[in-house]
Protein backbone atom coordinates (compact mmCIF):
# COMPACT_ATOMS: atom_id res chain seq x y z
CA UNK A 1 0.00 0.00 0.00
CA UNK A 2 1.41 3.30 -1.17
CA UNK A 3 0.31 6.34 1.46
CA UNK A 4 0.43 9.60 -0.44
CA UNK A 5 1.68 12.86 2.89
CA UNK A 6 0.49 15.72 1.43
CA UNK A 7 2.04 19.01 2.85
CA UNK A 8 3.72 22.95 1.70
CA UNK A 9 7.33 21.90 4.36
CA UNK A 10 7.82 25.04 4.34
CA UNK A 11 9.85 24.10 5.95
CA UNK A 12 9.77 20.22 6.92
CA UNK A 13 9.98 20.20 10.56
CA UNK A 14 10.36 17.50 13.23
CA UNK A 15 6.15 16.94 13.18
CA UNK A 16 6.75 16.14 9.22
CA UNK A 17 9.61 14.01 9.99
CA UNK A 18 7.70 11.86 12.50
CA UNK A 19 4.60 11.93 10.26
CA UNK A 20 6.77 10.22 7.46
CA UNK A 21 7.84 7.92 10.12
CA UNK A 22 3.76 6.81 11.27
CA UNK A 23 3.01 6.83 7.82
CA UNK A 24 5.75 3.77 7.17
CA UNK A 25 3.84 2.00 10.00
CA UNK A 26 0.73 1.15 7.78
CA UNK A 27 2.27 1.38 4.19
CA UNK A 28 5.09 0.29 2.42
CA UNK A 29 6.08 3.94 0.66
CA UNK A 30 4.88 7.01 1.53
CA UNK A 31 4.77 9.78 -1.65
CA UNK A 32 5.13 12.78 -0.81
CA UNK A 33 3.57 15.58 -1.78
CA UNK A 34 4.84 19.12 -2.00
CA UNK A 35 2.13 21.49 -2.74
CA UNK A 36 2.13 24.88 -3.71
CA UNK A 37 5.61 23.49 -5.43
CA UNK A 38 5.45 26.69 -7.57
CA UNK A 39 5.14 28.98 -4.79
CA UNK A 40 8.32 30.54 -3.03
CA UNK A 41 10.01 33.55 -2.18
CA UNK A 42 7.16 34.48 -0.36
CA UNK A 43 6.65 35.13 3.88
CA UNK A 44 4.40 32.07 3.56
CA UNK A 45 6.40 30.23 1.25
CA UNK A 46 9.63 31.07 1.94
CA UNK A 47 11.84 27.98 -0.13
CA UNK A 48 11.15 27.29 -3.41
CA UNK A 49 10.64 23.15 -4.65
CA UNK A 50 14.07 22.12 -5.10
CA UNK A 51 15.33 23.49 -1.15
CA UNK A 52 11.77 21.51 0.28
CA UNK A 53 12.68 18.85 -1.66
CA UNK A 54 17.19 19.21 -0.26
CA UNK A 55 15.52 19.24 3.51
CA UNK A 56 13.16 16.57 3.24
CA UNK A 57 16.27 14.30 1.27
CA UNK A 58 18.27 15.38 4.04
CA UNK A 59 16.03 14.74 6.88
CA UNK A 60 14.83 11.26 5.64
CA UNK A 61 18.07 10.12 4.34
CA UNK A 62 20.07 10.78 8.52
CA UNK A 63 16.99 9.08 9.48
CA UNK A 64 17.65 5.96 7.84
CA UNK A 65 14.32 6.29 5.48
CA UNK A 66 14.72 5.28 2.34
CA UNK A 67 10.55 4.06 1.62
CA UNK A 68 9.79 7.40 0.23
CA UNK A 69 9.45 9.30 -2.49
CA UNK A 70 8.92 13.53 -3.49
CA UNK A 71 6.70 14.41 -6.43
CA UNK A 72 5.87 18.63 -7.24
CA UNK A 73 2.37 19.44 -6.74
CA UNK A 74 1.44 22.43 -7.85
CA UNK A 75 -0.92 24.89 -7.26
CA UNK A 76 -4.54 24.74 -10.04
CA UNK A 77 -6.42 26.76 -7.89
CA UNK A 78 -9.53 24.62 -8.09
CA UNK A 79 -11.28 22.53 -5.65
CA UNK A 80 -13.20 20.62 -8.26
CA UNK A 81 -10.21 19.34 -10.51
CA UNK A 82 -7.23 19.47 -7.98
CA UNK A 83 -8.27 15.42 -6.59
CA UNK A 84 -7.87 14.50 -9.79
CA UNK A 85 -4.63 16.71 -10.60
CA UNK A 86 -3.75 14.87 -7.38
CA UNK A 87 -3.98 11.79 -8.94
CA UNK A 88 -2.49 12.22 -12.69
CA UNK A 89 0.87 14.50 -11.08
CA UNK A 90 1.93 11.36 -8.28
CA UNK A 91 0.30 8.21 -9.73
CA UNK A 92 -1.41 5.69 -7.40
CA UNK A 93 -1.75 5.83 -3.73
CA UNK A 94 -3.71 4.04 -1.08
CA UNK A 95 -4.98 6.19 1.17
CA UNK A 96 -3.85 10.24 1.96
CA UNK A 97 -2.32 11.45 5.77
CA UNK A 98 -3.09 14.90 6.28
CA UNK A 99 -3.67 17.33 9.13
CA UNK A 100 -5.02 19.98 6.82
CA UNK A 101 -8.91 19.79 6.99
CA UNK A 102 -9.60 21.22 3.65
CA UNK A 103 -7.20 18.59 1.73
CA UNK A 104 -8.89 15.71 4.04
CA UNK A 105 -12.46 16.88 3.01
CA UNK A 106 -11.61 17.50 -0.96
CA UNK A 107 -10.07 13.65 -0.70
CA UNK A 108 -12.94 11.79 1.26
CA UNK A 109 -15.70 13.46 -1.31
CA UNK A 110 -13.71 11.86 -3.95
CA UNK A 111 -14.12 8.98 -2.19
CA UNK A 112 -10.44 7.95 -1.28
CA UNK A 113 -9.30 7.22 2.34
CA UNK A 114 -7.58 9.74 4.35
CA UNK A 115 -5.77 9.10 8.06
CA UNK A 116 -5.14 12.62 9.74
CA UNK A 117 -1.97 13.00 11.29
CA UNK A 118 -0.71 13.24 14.85
CA UNK A 119 0.23 16.77 15.61
CA UNK A 120 3.13 17.67 17.52
CA UNK A 121 2.60 20.51 20.10
CA UNK A 122 3.95 23.48 19.33
CA UNK A 123 5.45 22.32 16.17
CA UNK A 124 3.94 23.71 12.77
CA UNK A 125 6.00 25.69 9.61
CA UNK A 126 4.16 28.80 10.25
CA UNK A 127 5.68 28.70 13.72
CA UNK A 128 9.20 27.95 12.27
CA UNK A 129 8.83 30.57 9.91
CA UNK A 130 8.06 33.33 12.73
CA UNK A 131 10.35 32.03 14.95
CA UNK A 132 12.97 32.13 12.20
CA UNK A 133 11.56 35.89 11.47
CA UNK A 134 11.92 37.25 15.04
CA UNK A 135 15.64 35.85 15.36
CA UNK A 136 14.33 33.58 17.65
CA UNK A 137 15.37 29.93 18.61
CA UNK A 138 13.84 27.46 16.17
CA UNK A 139 16.43 24.64 15.50
CA UNK A 140 14.81 22.43 18.41
CA UNK A 141 12.08 22.29 15.63
CA UNK A 142 13.59 20.43 12.31
CA UNK A 143 15.65 17.95 12.25
CA UNK A 144 19.46 18.68 12.68
CA UNK A 145 20.21 18.24 8.76
CA UNK A 146 17.70 21.07 8.02
CA UNK A 147 19.06 23.52 10.35
CA UNK A 148 22.20 22.89 9.19
CA UNK A 149 20.76 23.47 5.05
CA UNK A 150 18.69 26.50 6.25
CA UNK A 151 21.58 27.69 8.45
CA UNK A 152 23.57 27.48 4.66
CA UNK A 153 20.91 28.95 2.62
Amino acid sequence: MNCLFVGRFQPFHNGHLRDVHDALGFSEKVIIGVGSSEESGTPENPYSFEQRKEMIQRALHDDKIVRFEIVAIPDINDDGAWVSHVQTTVGKFDVVYTGNAHTRELFEKAGIAVRGVRFVKGVSGTITREMMAKGEEWKNLVPKSVAAYLENI
